[in-house]
């Protein structure tokens, strides 16, 4: 019995591993352990680093595609044929990245990153830049832009947010380097309802697509200026004199083209000047206002203030191949001549923005209720945008736009609720339907389009809050990994 119970022992310590043997092991464990994460850390680096190198696009998921450009940036940075230099100093990443871009769309424009400008110590001489400046040049033959950190970034006074609007910035900057001629739009003054303060934003966008916007007194100047592109009338207070007439009349004859931005003529007044210019169109301006009668339809229940439906078939709206809504305003309805008297003009028109079905037209303005009365006319469909093309001779073509609304193009404030309004312009495709209709007059076909809204929100966070953030991407994971490693010594040494 001894005998068996000693070959057991003998047995039990013959199939026990050495000590050394078991810890020779654990390390061998541990260490490969520690070299697969090496590895992975390395890859991770050299993939970022070979991402950098060969700056791939970036995947962007958002709905409405605010990390990348917009179609208007990509035609206007296909179609330039110049080399563009584009250099960023000491700016953040997402200045960076989006310079980039234009880069991918086309080769000649160029982007150089600089972070430390004494490198370059020409650009410090010619701009006067210092190693705390912050600043994007755009650069173009002997053309530049200098554009900071704040021209990036501008707030929202509705809301009090800051708003990014790198790539508006960047694409208005190599179109303002690269247009050698820019289309001047003036604007009639004298006999404005409206002060020139509720055309800023209008104006401002116009500049930011490379247009020159001027006033022009045609008392003054007795005619329209030789370098007139587009001549634009807003909403009249009274009429024009007869040397205005003249002088428009024979811009038309000489196949000017002009846009006309008008609210309905609510107080009946005389305008036989202004209407000579207009029945040259066989065109004419309501006295009335379009009301709603769809709820939606209209601006928060607010039968004056009409969502439009802007066709996408015409002339002006074509390029863009999409539907648009705009909102007008208390509109008028546009006054069209039968088609008879428009033969006899020359003139072929097309429909560029109706109402609904369901719209009404007013003259009474003692009645203050939204919805329609007796009194009130049916009128479905009724047209608020024309395009209206008049031939002059087998070689020229004058061109009207006519909007029966005014209101639309200011930035006259809309009140959405107790706390926060909103300018006219911004509302739906108002800005888009404007723009684009100055773009087709001037024959800018490529700035046709609906514009991305880039002024997306910028997320600022705290010195408190940013450091939350940076644990919860980096000290939380290493953490983990940690006790994983620890987890798996204890369970190995209690094997």
């Amino acid at each position: 019995m001894s005998k068996e119970k000693n070959n057991s022992k003998d047995l039990i310590v013959k199939n026990e591993k050495p000590y050394k043997e078991r810890k020779g092991k654990w390390l061998r464990q541990t260490s490969l352990t520690v070299l697969l994460i090496l590895i992975i850390i390395a890859a991770c680096i050299g993939l970022n680093i070979f991402v950098e190198e060969k700056n791939f696009a970036d995947i962007d998921v958002t709905q409405d595609k605010i990390y990348s450009l917009s179609d208007m940036s990509k035609s206007i940075a296909s179609s330039i044929d110049k080399d563009v230099e584009i250099i960023i100093i000491n700016m953040t990443d997402s200045v960076k990245d989006f310079a980039q871009k234009y880069n991918s769309v086309n080769d000649k424009i160029t982007i150089e990153v600089i972070d430390d400008i004494t490198s370059r110590p020409d650009l410090t001489d010619e701009y006067g830049i210092t190693a705390d400046s912050s600043v994007a040049i755009v650069k173009c033959g002997d053309k530049d832009k200098t554009l900071t950190s704040y021209d990036f970034y501008t707030t929202d006074y509705t809301t009090y947010q800051t708003k990014d609007i790198t790539e508006e910035a960047l694409t208005n900057a190599i179109l303002d380097v690269t247009t050698d001629e820019k289309p001047v739009i003036y604007n009639l003054t004298g006999h404005n309802k409206y002060a020139s303060d509720y055309l800023y934003y209008f104006s401002a966008d116009l500049a930011d697509e490379a247009y020159e916007f001027k006033d022009v007194d045609l008392l003054t100047t007795g005619e329209v200026p030789e370098d007139c592109s587009v001549l634009m009338i807003t909403t009249l207070a009274e009429d024009i004199t007869e040397a205005e007439r003249d002088a428009i009349l024979k811009y038309i004859d000489k196949g000017g083209k002009m846009i006309l931005f008008t609210d309905p003529n609510t107080t009946g007044d005389d305008m036989p000047n202004f209407q000579a210019v207009l029945d040259e169109y066989g065109v004419g301006i309501s006295e009335g206002v379009m009301l709603e009668q769809d709820s939606d339809k209209m601006l928060y229940g607010t039968a004056s203030a009409i969502l439009v439906t802007v066709s996408p078939y015409t002339s002006v709206t074509s390029d863009t191949n999409m539907n648009m809504n705009a909102c007008f305003m208390s509109p008028g309805r546009i006054d069209i001549a039968d088609s008879e008297k428009l033969e006899e003009l020359g003139v072929e028109v097309e429909t560029l923005a109706t109402t609904s079905e369901n719209s009404f037209y007013r003259t009474n303005y003692s009645i203050t209720s939204g919805t329609k009365t007796d009194e009130d006319e049916d009128a479905p469909n009724e047209t608020v945008g024309a395009l209206l093309k008049k031939k002059i001779n087998d070689d020229t073509t004058s061109e009207l736009i006519m909007y029966s609304n005014n209101i639309f193009i200011t930035n006259l404030q809309i009140q959405l609720n107790t706390q926060y309004y909103s300018y006219a312009l911004d509302f739906y495709n108002n800005e888009d339907l404007a723009i684009n209709s100055i773009a087709y007059l001037t024959d800018r076909d490529n700035m046709i389009t609906i514009r991305k809204d880039t002024e997306t929100t910028a997320y600022t966070v705290t010195q408190q809050q940013n450091l939350i953030i940076l644990t919860i991407i980096f000290a939380i994971p290493i953490m983990i990994i940690i006790i994983g490693i620890i987890v798996w010594i204890v369970r190995r040494r209690k094997k």
